[in-house]
């Protein structure tokens, strides 16, 4: 059974896509930018904010589905300047314990969305 999931506690897609979709086990969730759902702006800030932004916005998709960071098992980083990889790096790996990395890529791309400096995506699975 596939099913279309949406939260108001993350942001309104801005295009013709859905927050995720739920396909049985796995959790399709769309790219992530940091805007923040209350405003619907992009926050205020750098990459560190931005990214900050982004993992709980991913938090709330999951939890709307009952999951958790936990359950991810890919991820996929889009971001405009690769010199900003070790900040975000290090603020991305603060939200996963005991060292329970998903699966992850990470490529430079020219623009995203919004003038946003980072996008992900991500599935998850159901245990």
């Amino acid at each position: 059974m596939k099913r279309y999931i949406t939260t108001e506690h993350a942001p309104k897609a801005i295009g013709p896509y859905s927050q995720a979709r739920n396909t049985g086990q796995l959790i399709f969730l769309s790219g992530q930018i940091g805007i923040d759902p209350k405003t619907g702006r992009l926050v205020d800030g750098g990459i560190g904010e931005q990214t900050g932004q982004i993992m709980r916005n991913i938090t709330a998709i999951l939890e709307s589905c009952g999951l958790t960071m936990q359950d991810v098992v890919r991820s996929e980083v889009f971001l405009t300047d690769l010199s900003m990889f070790q900040e975000f790096n290090t603020i991305y790996g603060t939200w996963f314990t005991d060292g329970n990395y998903p699966a992850r890529f990470t490529v430079g791309v020219a623009a995203l969305p919004m003038q946003a400096l980072v996008e992900i995506a991500c599935i998850a699975a159901h245990r």
